[in-house]
């Protein structure tokens, strides 16, 4: 029984048992951070991604050694072509986590930790401990702070509430973006609710989060959204 323990753990098999847990650690390590901000993918996600990754790096290195060996003869073996499927197919995972809510785009950043951890992942299999350690640091660095050095920037951007009044079903919500982006205003958020009124047509109201540098074009954006047909009424708060 021992003989066969001894034989059956050898270095090959420590190499990848450390891999394997190495690349667990690193990959749970960035999807901790993204678990507690509670986003779609979290630890388990990210552990999960950086260890499969890991193992197909593994199986492409060490899996066709007893097949080369009898084979000799077989030429063009290339034990990239599996990390290169990792990468690729790893997108479809990413692109899950997109949430799309109107002119509101969310999980880009958890979308790029996934692919982040799949080469982290890959790295570690062929045994590149530096790079992946170095990489998971810059990663979670990236990840806790930057967003800090985002909302300080921001702050200094002027936010303003563009409420905007109009008669239900005569005026499109695309023909109000529109005439938003063309004084080039990013949207940050939109709300749409009915606005109760004594008037014989229903209102709607849409209420934007605009992020906007100049004051200045409030007036210029209220008379270009007023003179729309069937806009009762715009006014902005900040």
């Amino acid at each position: 029984m021992e003989s066969w323990l001894f034989q059956w753990w050898n270095e090959d098999t420590l190499t990848v048992t450390i891999r394997l847990v190495l690349a667990a650690v690193l990959c749970g390590m960035v999807g901790i951070e993204r678990e507690f901000k509670r986003h779609p993918a979290g630890f388990r996600t990210h552990l999960l991604v950086g260890v499969g990754a890991c193992l197909m790096m593994i199986l492409s290195i060490f899996g066709f050694e007893d097949f080369l060996n009898t084979h000799q003869r077989v030429q063009g073996f290339d034990p990239s072509r599996l990390a290169a499927y990792v990468v690729s197919g790893i997108g479809f995972l990413g692109a899950g986590t997109i949430l799309v809510h109107g002119v509101t785009v969310k999980g880009l950043t958890t979308a790029a930790s996934i692919w982040v951890v799949a080469g982290i992942g890959l790295v570690v299999g062929i045994g590149m401990y530096y790079e992946a350690i170095f990489t998971t640091c810059i990663v979670i660095l990236s990840l806790l702070f930057l967003n800090k050095f985002e909302d300080l920037y921001l702050r200094k951007q002027r936010y303003h509430h563009v409420t905007v009044i109009v008669e239900n079903k005569e005026v499109s919500l695309s023909k109000i973006v529109n005439e938003l982006e063309s004084l080039k205003t990013p949207i940050l958020s939109l709300s749409v609710s009915d606005h109760p009124s004594d008037a014989a047509v229903p209102l709607i109201k849409y209420t934007f989060k605009i992020q906007i540098s100049n004051p200045k074009k409030l007036p210029e954006l209220y008379d270009k959204i007023q003179s729309i047909d069937y806009v009762h009424k715009v006014f902005a708060t900040e």
